[in-house]
């Protein structure tokens, strides 16, 4: 049987540990307290066996009195008081009073002092988090009323469009006066902020009025009022069904940033007459593509507000549930009769006899059956209460099986490898120009894929909510056993292939026909990322590819959690990206035909390829920080921008030191890669991290620890500094003896892979203690329609 508090630790949200009650706390105040009975009752023992005996018959009998006379304020241990509170937003508080003489008195005020603290924190922070999930859905209730006004005043236009005999192709719209107050209003808005921005500037510069700094002054303004529209695009007021609406859709794809430039640059070229405020005013046609993006908006803040419903009544259930443990536990330590007391007042305090949260549970499930799921309520409980993925015994059969395997065929591959002298320093050079590659890619890939999942597994264990921070759905992402099957079940195919390969080779066969054998490796695992059919965690596969989607189009995509960490990800798997480039060139080139392997390490067009592959990572991420910063407004993504360029200036200067070996370009390598280091370190430790914090309680640390034992993060720091340092084999040209130069590389690689493991862990346990610090359970929705005032 499960003990209580490992099932409280289990089910409790992570995010509001802090707010639950402490159990462990209570649990220890009354450790205290039986501790101190158990040593007065041998000191009883040894005085009289006599005594104790009577007093146990009478003590018994004072508890069977009890259980029928508990509701006698008489025979009541104690008294809780109901005070009111300073201000309304903290409610009632309660305050315990001690009536019967207990063995240890102080002790016992110390814990009915803790548990009445746990109580007044319960339903505060219950009150709080009702009042904000209220609000929220006030205002969700009120946008889903726009929006069916806004679909029937669309469908009311469609039929008379229709009826009117126009082109069917045409997509119909709403024809919206614009509300030429609205300009007025946000230039006036922008040119105050830009002010008080500017007097701030002055106080804190001592700026000297001259015509440059007006100039200087002036193009700042413009520049960051048209920054201001391109961020607030499709975000002006219009006048539809009599009332004042801003539609804003943020600019989450490449066609919405694109419409948004297109619509900065056309205002400004033709439509300046707009600001002058012409009596027809200015259309803004809301088409249907607008409606659905408004509603999928709508869509997604109930289904997040339906979770936090669901996340406060956990919270009250369980917080129960710890009240009625213990003070059973309390009462069979002191004999007494409190449980019956303490728990009516429980169950009548705020958190407990409140059901807003319920009324509107069943209010939010029911507007979402009735406008998004057709009347089907099976349909709206896949959004709402999606089915985790239950974990089977055979994926557990299959990663034993397949490690097995994979074991028993890499031992055979190195003996093998061993006897024919494939990986000294003078190995047979086609094998390891052409074949080595695709391994060393593979082993790479799926290093990285396995270190994944003991995150996964770790997160997991230290109760870090990484499915909310990575926004993955319940039914599609992927377990730790998951991961480790597809790690094994891959590593044995390739390198069960490479056996084979190998063998053919040293049985003479054709070497033409046998070098194609890697190349159908490489493409037979590209074509089942891309297939189309519900094989093979097709779901993961597809999020997969969306992802290096929005990396590669960046910044034209909307950068949340995953797109950039998959992205950190991508910059520490240059090597591979290399390993890639180079097979890709050597099989679409039909160079494995010619057996010509140094024809692309002779092309001028891969060289300057290798350097474009050598600092696009870095790129990729340098460009989601820029857009960050474009949507966001925080200096810090600047800041991080230009750790990734000092690591882009980094990757080049090792390219072309590689190309020309000579001291000027060694010294240039050396004076980058220091300066990227000590950069990347700094953010490493202290914003990825958040550790070297100065006032902390933990030395060289942070408040808050996830792990309980400190040495960890003190050996994980060094460590981190230790792999930072692998590009000094670049100038050290340090080689392990008889092995082969690729082998080497191959093993900095992997430190490089397993660096990036161990700060993932921190990453997110890192972002889960700022979202627990301020209570962040579930994810903010923007809405689309914002009502505007006429005096706006």
């Amino acid at each position: 049987m499960v003990k209580f508090s490992k099932q409280f630790e289990g089910q409790l949200v992570p995010e509001w540990k802090e707010a639950f009650v402490d159990y462990w706390q209570l649990k220890k105040d009354l450790k205290k307290i039986h501790l101190l009975n158990n040593n007065n009752k041998n000191t009883l023992i040894k005085h009289s066996h006599h005594k104790s005996l009577s007093s146990n018959i009478l003590s018994s009998l004072k508890g069977e009195f009890s259980i029928f006379g508990h509701q006698h304020k008489d025979h009541e241990a104690i008294h809780v008081h109901k005070k009111l509170a300073s201000s309304a937003s903290k409610g009632d508080m309660y305050e315990t009073e001690l009536v019967e003489q207990f063995e240890d008195s102080d002790a016992a005020k110390e814990f009915f002092s803790c548990l009445d603290l746990q109580l007044n924190k319960v339903n505060q922070f219950y009150r709080t988090k009702e009042k904000e999930f209220l609000d929220r859905g006030d205002c969700l209730k009120k946008q889903m009323d726009i929006l069916v006004e806004l679909k029937a005043a669309f469908k009311q236009q469609r039929d008379k469009a229709a009826n009117s005999a126009q082109d069917s192709t045409e997509d119909a719209s709403i024809d919206c006066r614009i509300s030429c107050e609205e300009d007025s209003v946000t230039d006036r808005i922008e040119q105050e902020q830009i002010q008080d921005e500017s007097t701030d500037g002055l106080e804190k510069n001592e700026v000297l009025d001259s015509p440059r700094s007006e100039e200087m002054g002036k193009s700042t303004r413009i520049m960051r009022r048209e920054v201001s529209k391109l961020r607030t695009h499709s975000g002006r007021v219009f006048n539809c069904q009599g009332k004042n609406l801003r539609i804003n859709i943020p600019l989450t794809t490449p066609s919405r940033t694109f419409s948004a430039i297109s619509y900065l640059v056309w205002g400004d070229l033709v439509s300046q007459s707009s600001k002058k405020c012409n009596p027809e005013g200015s259309k803004l046609h809301i088409n249907k593509t607008k409606l659905h993006h408004a509603e999928k908006m709508i869509k997604g803040g109930f289904i997040e507000l339906y979770k936090g419903l669901g996340y406060l009544e956990t919270y009250r259930n369980l917080n129960m549930l710890a009240f009625i443990k213990i003070l059973k536990k309390f009462d069979k330590v002191t004999e007494k009769q409190v449980l019956p007391i303490y728990l009516k007042v429980v169950e009548s305090s705020y958190f407990n006899s409140s059901d807003k949260v319920m009324n509107l549970a069943d209010e939010v499930e029911d507007l979402f059956i009735k406008h998004f799921a057709e009347e089907d309520r099976r349909k709206a409980r896949k959004y709402l209460k999606p089915h985790q993925h239950t974990e089977s015994h055979s994926v557990t059969f299959f990663i034993g099986l397949f490690t097995g395997s994979f074991i028993a065929l890499l031992v055979g591959y190195v003996i093998m490898a061993r006897i024919t002298g494939m990986y000294r320093q003078q190995p047979d050079t086609a094998y390891m120009e052409t074949v080595y590659p695709v391994l060393s890619m593979f082993s790479l890939m799926f290093l990285h894929f396995f270190l994944y999942g003991c995150n996964i597994l770790m997160w997991r264990k230290s109760r870090i909510n990484y499915s909310f921070i990575f926004e993955l759905a319940p039914t599609k992402e992927l377990k730790y056993r998951d991961v480790f099957l597809i790690c094994t079940t891959s590593m044995t195919a390739v390198v069960g292939v490479m056996f084979i390969h190998l063998s053919l080779l040293t049985k003479r066969h054709s070497y033409s026909q046998v070098q194609a054998i890697p190349g159908l490796l490489l493409l037979s695992f590209l074509l089942l990322l891309v297939c189309p059919f519900n094989i093979c965690y097709r779901s993961s596969r597809y999020s997969f590819l969306c992802v290096i989607r929005n990396i590669i189009l960046s910044p034209l995509y909307k950068v949340v959690m995953l797109d950039f960490f998959m992205a950190d990800q991508l910059c520490s798997q240059v090597p591979m990206l290399r390993n890639l480039e180079y097979v890709a060139c050597y099989y679409l080139t039909g160079s494995y035909k010619t057996q010509d392997f140094g024809y692309c390490m002779r092309a001028k067009h891969y060289r300057d390829l290798a350097y474009a592959v050598s600092f696009i990572p870095y790129y990729w991420r340098a460009m989601q920080c820029a857009r960050r910063w474009f949507d966001e407004g925080q200096i810090n993504h600047l800041v991080n921008l230009g750790k990734y360029v000092s690591a882009m200036l980094a990757a080049g200067a090792k390219v072309a030191y590689e190309r020309e070996k000579s001291v000027g370009w060694l010294c240039l390598v050396v004076v980058i890669s220091s300066a990227a280091t000590i950069y990347q370190l700094y953010w490493d430790f202290v914003m990825d991290w958040g550790l070297l914090q100065m006032n902390s309680k933990n030395p060289w640390l942070r408040n808050e620890l996830v792990l309980r034992r400190k040495f960890i993060y003190y050996f994980s720091m060094g460590l981190n500094l230790v792999l930072r340092l692998a590009w000094l084999q670049t100038v050290l040209h340090s080689n392990f003896e008889h092995v082969d130069y690729r082998v080497t590389g191959l093993f900095l690689a992997s430190l490089e892979v397993i660096r990036r493991g161990q700060w993932n862990f921190y990453r997110l346990e890192n972002e889960h203690l700022n979202n627990a610090g301020k209570y962040r359970a579930v994810k903010t929705v923007p809405l689309p329609f914002h009502e505007v005032d006429e005096e706006d």
